[in-house]
């Protein structure tokens, strides 16, 4: 529950910031009744919170033969950015409010000037590539990395982390801003050019950071600058501050704002979300497989070969194992696999339909497709043709069309609903899972849920791959004439080093041609999420024809995102979700668990290694392994990305009512091995959806546990997420017992330990969560996997 300063006491601090007086009252932190975090551990029980919005007033010392800069609040004198090499100084002006002056051998021009509650610091190029600075060390950090992260200088696994890393600032922070935690209070930086801009970090041993600044030459924007503030040791005075930053520059939009212009929107209140991965025409149990050799015929089984070896390896099985079959009186599971995989390779192509194998065809929807012109024919149409060509020939041994598919998309779409899920966003891996069955769009629409497709505008491939159809685009000059260059001229390769990285700027006729094309088809999406748009990974492009910064790089993403939303009206989502995306976005995947040590050869490379994520290919409608396998993290790894003592709701403080964010779609809620219950209580204190790869199977095994979480989750998240975060604690040494409060009388504390744990005179057993609504309380027990 927020907490509110005596009249006095905010009088008193009105008057001294005022004055220009240079120490300030301390708001202190106790731990003596609570054992709460102490100073220095943010998050601590607050024995008197101030406003957000209020920065302590301070003045600061600067030394400009090495840019070391001190600034000092109630007595306490701290270093906000440590000593650079000496080096020349010229133009030197100081008065009591500015200090300026030039480096001539660094080419650089550097100006501080002190305003109201912050120093405001602008690095000024005049021929400058680079430079670095500030270079900061601190006791702990308070970094919006994802989510948010406090990191203690001195823990050793973080120190291992974070050795000899360098992090893209626009894309690896979530906001625009870091914090050092010093003994009586916080360094504040504010970046405002969030562009060309990395973080090096080194342990030495205590863990510091430096900030570097290029300047390219494509950019006529020849600055960076920072505002600096000091604050409290306090996530939630941290996160109010650059709260109130962002709403007095315009930038912040609520979700209520979002709702009143797509009324859409609101069905994620409360929505658990779902990837389900229907992309199939037949499924295994839909064919009678004792049925199926007799049924096929040497004349389509020769044709279908054919077809078949354009698919190169995955077709030469499948033509393998159609082959064996007509030698056997039984079909093995692997065979069935294959042959499905061929099926459903087949049905995709303008070529299945052969005018003498088919020319007796009775069925009149067939029949009235042929008759429009294969050529004419959109996706949907080309698909039902084509379903309806095979199921002439295999007769009874398969369904009705209308009926393929269905255990992985109607059938598990009744299931849901009979089990209670009122609101959903559900996700498809592309739209052709939806060309493949319609009836499963419409059925999501009607059962009041949200309906997405991924797609994507990063990368553009040469040679077309159906089976990476958002790389492929109807306008062909765009990979040559439309694709990002480096400084050498060399473009810049796609996603996994295939193809080229295709310039945003150039896209938009692209993103409406798609638009248009995929809707026309009458499929009936009311969500789209966009993959890296709002991940914060920006390009400079060095061609000569179409030169672009990483700013305009991030308009033009935005635009496209924005063009989405309004002209089709769908709820936009995105990866990750950083905050200069937060105006175009309602929801995003990445923020609460990112890709989880990309570089790492047991994850990402040895199939043998307990640790391997598994791959992202899977036979025809089933769950890749990458999505579906669970797997045990290393200790580091949990350390730094789970463990939720050092876990802050940074990202949550702020937008918590303006973006929904949930995880990566490769780490969902039940992927790693031994932590889904820690998961769980962390997606009700943070107010976090969780996130499934669904089909039948996962469903069945799974049922009990997602509706447990959900029958507690849905109705906290759907008043939750109305609200801000107002209030957030540490409430014991461990830091494994923490409360996060919405609005005034919202409150959730999570008890991650094996310890049971009173909270105003109620039980909040080990492993649990207590939810405290006004008079109402609810409880969460996770159990131990």
């Amino acid at each position: 529950m927020k907490r509110h300063i005596p009249r006095l006491i905010v009088l008193a601090l009105l008057l001294q910031m005022a004055s220009g007086c240079e120490s300030t009252a301390q708001v202190q932190q106790t731990s003596e009744q609570t054992g709460a975090a102490t100073a220095g551990q943010p998050g601590g029980q607050k024995q008197l919170a101030k406003q957000p919005e209020q920065a302590l007033p301070f003045s600061f010392e600067v030394k400009p033969e090495t840019f070391e800069l001190f600034v000092e609040s109630g007595g306490s004198r701290e270093r906000a950015s440590e000593p650079l090499p000496a080096r020349r100084v010229e133009n030197l002006h100081k008065s009591e409010q500015e200090v300026s002056w030039n480096y001539p051998d660094d080419k650089l021009q550097v100006k501080i000037a002190k305003e109201a509650d912050h120093l405001q610091i602008s690095l000024t190029s005049t021929g400058a590539e680079s430079f670095s600075w500030p270079q900061v060390k601190a006791q702990s950090y308070m970094l919006p990395l994802g989510e948010g992260k406090w990191i203690p200088a001195a823990d050793k696994a973080w120190q291992s982390f974070l050795r000899e890393e360098s992090l893209s600032f626009s894309e690896s922070f979530s906001m625009r801003f870091f914090a050092l935690n010093q003994e009586k209070f916080a360094i504040f930086y504010m970046v405002d050019n969030m562009f060309n801009n990395t973080l090096d970090f080194a342990a030495d041993p205590a863990i510091s950071m430096q900030f570097t600044h290029e300047f390219p030459s494509i950019n006529p924007d020849k600055s960076y600058s920072f505002r600096l503030y000091v604050t409290d040791n306090d996530p939630v005075q941290i996160a109010g501050l650059y709260k109130q930053i962002i709403q007095n520059q315009g930038e912040f939009t609520t979700l209520a704002q979002k709702a009143a212009a797509n009324p859409n929107v609101e069905k994620l209140y409360g929505a658990p979300h779902f990837y389900i991965w229907n992309k199939t025409f037949l499924a295994e149990d839909d064919v009678k497989w004792a049925m199926l050799a007799k049924k096929l015929g040497k004349d389509f089984t020769n044709w279908l070969v054919k077809l078949l070896a354009a698919n190169k390896e995955d077709g030469q099985e499948s033509i393998a194992q159609l082959k064996e079959i007509m030698k056997q009186d039984y079909v093995a599971a692997y065979q069935r696999k294959a042959i499905l995989n061929g099926f459903n390779y087949a049905l995709r192509s303008r070529d299945f339909y052969n005018p003498q194998l088919f020319a007796g065809v009775a069925d009149s929807k067939a029949k009235a497709l042929i008759a429009k012109g294969v050529e004419q024919l959109d996706e949907v149409e080309l698909y039902e043709l084509n379903k309806r060509l095979l199921k002439s020939v295999l007769q009874d041994a398969v369904p009705a069309v209308e009926q393929w598919g269905d255990t992985d998309s109607l059938k598990l779409l009744q299931k849901m609903q009979q089990a209670g899920i009122a609101r959903a966003w559900i996700g498809l891996p592309d739209w052709t899972a939806a060309y493949m069955k319609p009836a499963f769009i419409g059925q999501a629409n009607d059962a009041g849920y949200l309906i997405a497709t991924y797609d994507s505008y990063h990368s553009i491939h040469k040679e077309e791959n159906p089976d990476w159809n958002t790389a492929v685009f109807a306008d062909k000059s765009l990979y040559e004439k439309a694709t990002i260059a480096k400084k050498n001229g060399e473009k810049k390769g796609g996603f996994l080093q295939r193809g080229r990285l295709l310039n945003p700027t150039l896209s938009l006729p692209s993103v409406k041609q798609r638009m248009s094309e995929i809707m026309g088809t009458g499929v009936r999406f009311n969500s789209w999420f966009i993959d890296v748009d709002a991940a914060g990974e920006f390009h400079d492009d060095y061609s000569a024809e179409h030169a672009t910064t990483q700013k305009q790089d991030m308009q033009a993403k935005l635009a496209r995102m924005n063009y989405i939303r309004d002209e089709w009206d769908m709820v936009i989502g995105s990866e990750t979700g950083n905050d200069f995306a937060s105006g175009s976005i309602t929801y995003a995947h990445g923020i609460e668990t990112p890709v989880i040590r990309w570089s790492d050869t047991d994850m990402r490379q040895n199939k043998t290694s307990p640790y391997y994520v598994g791959g992202y290919w899977s036979p025809a409608g089933e769950i890749p392994e990458r999505y579906a396998k669970q797997v045990p993290l290393k200790d580091e790894y949990r350390h730094v990305y789970l463990d939720p003592a050092y876990s802050l709701p940074l990202f949550k403080l702020v937008y918590n009512e303006s973006v929904i964010t949930s995880h990566h779609w490769e780490w969902g809620s039940l992927k790693i091995k031994g932590e889904v219950g820690t998961r769980m209580l962390g997606e009700l204190l943070y107010n976090v959806p969780p996130l499934y790869h669904l089909d039948n199977r996962v469903w069945e095994s799974n049922k009990e546990t997602i509706m447990r979480h959900l029958q507690v989750w849905t109705p906290f998240h759907q008043k939750a997420v109305q609200r801000p975060m107002t209030d957030f604690a540490v409430l014991t040494k461990d830091r494994l017992v923490q409360k996060a409060v919405y609005g005034q009388d919202l409150q959730v504390i999570v008890n991650y330990s094996s310890k049971d744990f009173t909270y105003e005179n109620k039980l909040v057993k080990a492993k649990s969560a207590l939810i405290i609504d006004g008079s109402i309380t609810r409880t969460f027990q996770a159990g131990v996997e």
